[in-house]
């Protein structure tokens, strides 16, 4: 790798895949530890002004963005600042800027498969500021890459998959939408494909925009859950077995959380030659880490 890579939020979960799988190809990132109270417009413009990467991966909020069960909105009005003071800052230092987002950005009302020219029609709080910081990186910095993910899965305690698992330990029964549908991501694969990207940027191929990725095979929430506790149990054996089907509308976060959250991935495998992952082979890992960890 030529470019001088630098890492926000290398203490994610996403951060520490993609920095397990860099050094297994021996690539490495500047990732330098975020002020006390986090990243903002002035911390950023500090760092880059000193540093001058050539390209940046900002996993900075991926916490809030990806895993967290809701986010304050004046929470999410500060981190659209600071994105929007880091795309200006790439724009002026010539750094490329890897950003990621989400399938939040449409309101899930299309059955089919969302594309990268479906026009986003977000429904919260979070996936409206998602729409609007995307729409910051590519109005300032051209020499950009969104990648939108589908549901991300990783191994915090606190996030989606953790929550799930402790209600599984905790109720005496389950319920999850069988009609929610969307792309199951294991973070070990999202890293993987941020890696890829990075190669063929690497390489100065001018392939900026915007593209989607989901693990293969579309999941409901119910598949999903199912589909974790059998993993799951083998680790723990007090895992709930009455696990029922509940309509997304009478979900409590059905205002927020789109029901139809399918992603094309067909842009990406031709642009890039990055072929999605079935989800379920990446779940044995990320539980596996999960438990090890806790």
């Amino acid at each position: 790798m030529r470019m001088r890579l630098m890492l926000l939020g290398g203490g994610s979960a996403l951060g520490q895949a993609l920095i397990r799988l860099g050094a297994e190809e021996d690539i490495g990132f500047l990732a330098p530890r975020p002020p006390e109270n986090g990243w903002d417009a002035a911390s950023l413009t500090d760092l880059l002004d000193d540093t001058r990467p050539d390209a940046l991966i900002n996993l900075a909020y991926y916490f809030d963005w990806f895993q967290a069960e809701s986010v304050a909105e004046s929470r999410l009005a500060t981190q659209e600042r600071a994105v929007e003071r880091l795309a200006e800052l790439c724009q002026h230092h010539s750094i490329v800027l890897l950003q990621p987002s989400s399938y939040r950005v449409f309101d899930g009302s299309r059955v089919t498969a969302y594309s990268e020219k479906e026009e986003p029609i977000p429904l919260g709080v979070r996936g409206q500021a998602l729409w609007r910081l995307e729409q910051s990186v590519r109005a300032i910095c051209p020499r950009h890459v969104l990648l939108r993910f589908g549901w991300l899965l990783d191994d915090s305690r606190e996030g989606r998959l953790g929550r799930f698992l402790l209600r599984a330990e905790r109720d005496d029964a389950l319920f999850l939408a069988d009609d929610r549908r969307g792309n199951p991501t294991p973070v070990d694969d999202a890293a993987r494909v941020i890696l890829a990207v990075l190669k063929q940027l690497d390489c100065e191929s001018p392939l900026w925009g915007t593209y989607h990725y989901g693990g293969h095979e579309a999941s409901t929430s119910l598949s999903l859950g199912q589909a974790v506790l059998t993993e799951a149990r083998n680790y723990r054996s007090n895992l709930v077995e009455d696990v029922s089907a509940q309509a997304h509308a009478a979900r409590p976060d059905a205002a927020d959380e789109p029901q139809h959250a399918v992603l094309a991935c067909k842009k990406i495998l031709h642009t890039f030659g990055i072929k999605p992952r079935a989800w379920r082979a990446g779940l044995s890992n990320l539980l596996d880490r999960y438990y090890r960890h806790g």
